[in-house]
């Protein structure tokens, strides 16, 4: 990758080679038909360009997709069906590793018609490029586009343009959130092999790294789920192997250096680790947060592969796996789990009951107990309202997947978050200490006073807000009432099986609403006010002041993650000026082996500098490559709504 490249890709100077296409369709052929004949059409559509110096080709030049379906068919479907999200495939994983050893031409034989039209259809554009690539005189992409799309890869420049075209195919194809899965591990045999022959140095591997790492945010604007950079363009590093051992690697490390090079949204790094990864690889890797990408997120092989064994995975499966978009834990090839397919808002299920129970409820425990009747409740009011699930068919997609996916693949799990712990476990003990153990206060003035957002007390919102234990002081009288309400939330999914023959999983994300389901209710018994959002994630309230990070890691690691691990990481943002210490990497690399070894299952760190961040409000054409982590995803700060911006300015800055 040369500077030239990278400035003008920066600049988005690719953008001036888009148009529209407008595709109609027949109503009288089937959707199967509709999805073929789009694609082939869009691929027929594409205009080769080959970037400045660019070694990995493939850039999007159609920027639209044609909706294969009218209004009135869509709501036709949605009258029989849950729809999820926009109806098409996404947040799963692919099995890259035998797509790029076999090729396209040797795809088919996993193909039906459908597939091998599509398949057909990348075969001639990647032969324009070839013969783009000629025309221009580069040999060294004549050389690649001779072989790959259409044969398997044979080095680390085909495996990587291969890599490329299968990425590329599955967006131009509709889907979306189409993840990476463990790159460094079918990647690295081929990295490995140019190695020792002499074909590469390390240095040109890395700068064809930077290249591929760069193509994903050439068309990143075109993919935007709730926010823009939020695409799901993640991929896992290092984690446990086949026999258990730690392989982290020479290209997982070179993953972490190029990200840090670049200082790009795209690829989202996620790092597996467990008890056997060495200190010095939580090092490295410290240095990519110091970066301020919000890279890498951990996810800790010791609890994730046998909390995946216990909901039903088979081992080998289980230590395969990947995150999808953002954190939840799929698995590639075999696996078409919906990881987010709804949530379940602890705060709202907290403010109920404090309405319709607490006045009735004599002690404490005939509290919790309807709390736990109310989780069951919302829980199965969500179940039972996602009901034959459909989606749009995926030819392509369909080669990509062992054994298919249009009617669902090995593993049909749903993944349900739990949203606001913090802000449900604070207001419960709130409740506990004031209401049943002290009986400090009458029990309908107290539900007044919340009412009233505390405008008419605030004598009770300072005590509530300020001088009252929470989730994260590493307290186990309130931590304890976290881990009673994820086995209730736990226990209300269990044993209930989905439309596709899964299971439900509990789990402790967020996604987006950390500001939705806190608009849905007003202020909660932790002195939260009206208007104010939960923490991201598994992570205190937004206003909790905890002295320091340790103290968060051990209330955030008490809980059942065995039960609720369809992923949600503990969120904690750190001030950008700690990491001017000369120690400060090594710190923050023993506060994650502290979290590893205490038995958290996720970890998300991010170096924010609140002064920037308010002058990128204030200026944001100084700020362009400001980047700030949402939840799952990063993004860059001026590009967000207002409200996103300003809950990340709200998060607590940690420092050591």
């Amino acid at each position: 990758m040369t500077d030239r490249l990278y400035q003008y890709v920066l600049g988005k100077e690719h953008k001036k080679f888009r148009k529209h296409l407008d595709v109609s369709f027949n109503a009288d052929i089937s959707a199967m038909e509709r999805m073929t004949f789009r694609f082939e059409r869009m691929a027929e559509a594409e205009v080769p360009h080959i970037l400045p110096d660019e070694k990995i080709c493939f850039i999007r030049t159609v920027e639209n997709h044609c909706d294969i379906y009218t209004q009135t068919e869509w709501d036709n479907i949605k009258e029989n069906h849950f729809i999820h999200e926009l109806g098409y495939l996404s947040n799963v994983c692919p099995n890259y590793e035998r797509v790029i050893a076999d090729g396209l031409e040797k795809s088919k034989e996993y193909a039906d018609e459908y597939g091998v039209r599509c398949i057909n259809a990348i075969l001639d554009l990647a032969q324009r490029y070839k013969n783009e690539a000629e025309k221009q005189g580069r040999d060294d992409l004549v050389d690649g586009l001779s072989r790959v799309p259409a044969l398997g890869a044979t080095t680390f420049h085909e495996a990587l343009q291969m890599m490329r075209i299968i990425h590329y195919s599955l967006w131009l194809e509709g889907n979306y959130h189409n993840t990476l899965g463990r790159f460094d591990q079918y990647l690295y045999p081929y990295l490995k092999a140019d190695l020792e022959s002499g074909r590469l140095t390390k240095q040109e591997a890395f700068e064809l790294l930077c290249d591929f790492f760069l193509s994903f945010n050439k068309d990143s604007d075109l993919y935007v789920g709730v926010q823009q950079g939020d695409n799901g363009q993640s991929m896992v590093l290092g984690g446990m192997d086949k026999e258990g051992n730690d392989s982290f690697n020479l290209l997982s490390e070179m993953c972490l250096e190029a990200s840090g090079r670049l200082l790009m949204i795209d690829p989202k790094i996620n790092l597996r680790v467990s008890k056997k990864t060495p200190l010095d690889v939580l090092e490295k890797a410290s240095k990519l947060t110091k970066a301020g990408l919000g890279f890498p997120q951990y996810s800790n092989d010791d609890v994730v592969i046998d909390a995946l064994i216990k909901m039903g995975y088979e081992p080998q499966d289980a230590r395969n796996y990947v995150v999808a978009a953002c954190w939840e834990f799929i698995i590639p090839g075999c696996g078409a789990d919906i990881a987010n397919i709804g949530a379940l808002s602890f705060p709202r299920v907290i403010d109920n009951v404090l309405h319709s129970d607490l006045e009735a409820s004599d002690t404490y425990e005939e509290f919790v107990a309807c709390i736990n009747r109310e989780i069951n409740k919302q829980a199965s009011a969500i179940c039972n309202s996602i009901l034959s699930v459909w989606f749009v068919p995926s030819p392509f997609a369909n080669v990509c997947m062992d054994g298919g996916i249009y009617e669902g693949a090995k593993y049909n799990n749903f993944g349900i978050h739990g949203t606001g712990i913090a802000t449900a476990t604070d207001s419960v003990y709130a409740i506990k200490k004031y209401i049943f153990d002290e009986k400090r206060f009458d029990k309908a003035a107290f539900i007044r006073a919340i009412d009233e957002d505390f405008a008419n007390d605030p004598a009770l919102l300072a005590l509530l807000r300020h001088e009252t234990d929470k989730m994260g002081y590493d307290n186990d009288e309130v931590d304890e009432i976290s881990v009673r309400l994820l086995h209730m939330f736990a226990d209300a999914l269990d044993g209930k099986t989905n439309c596709r023959g899964g299971v439900f999983r509990a789990g402790t994300g967020s996604a987006m609403y950390y500001l939705w389901h806190a608009d849905e209710i007003g202020a909660s018994p932790d002195g939260r006010r009206r208007g104010e959002p939960f923490g991201t994630n598994f992570s205190a309230s937004i206003f909790a002041k905890i002295p320091g990070p340790f103290s968060v890691v051990k209330s955030f690691t008490k809980q059942p993650f065995d039960r609720v691990c369809n992923g949600g990481p503990l969120t904690m943002e750190f001030a950008s000026s700690m990491f001017d210490d000369s120690d400060s990497i090594r710190k923050i690399a023993i506060l994650v082996k502290s979290f590893v070894d205490l038995g958290g299952h996720q970890l998300q760190l991010n170096a924010v500098n609140l002064e920037k961040l308010k002058d990128a409000k204030l200026h944001p054409e100084n700020h362009r490559q400001l980047v700030v982590r949402i939840w799952g995803w990063s993004a860059y700060f001026v590009e967000l709504d207002e409200k996103f911006q300003n809950h990340v300015m709200l998060r607590q800055e940690y420092s050591l």
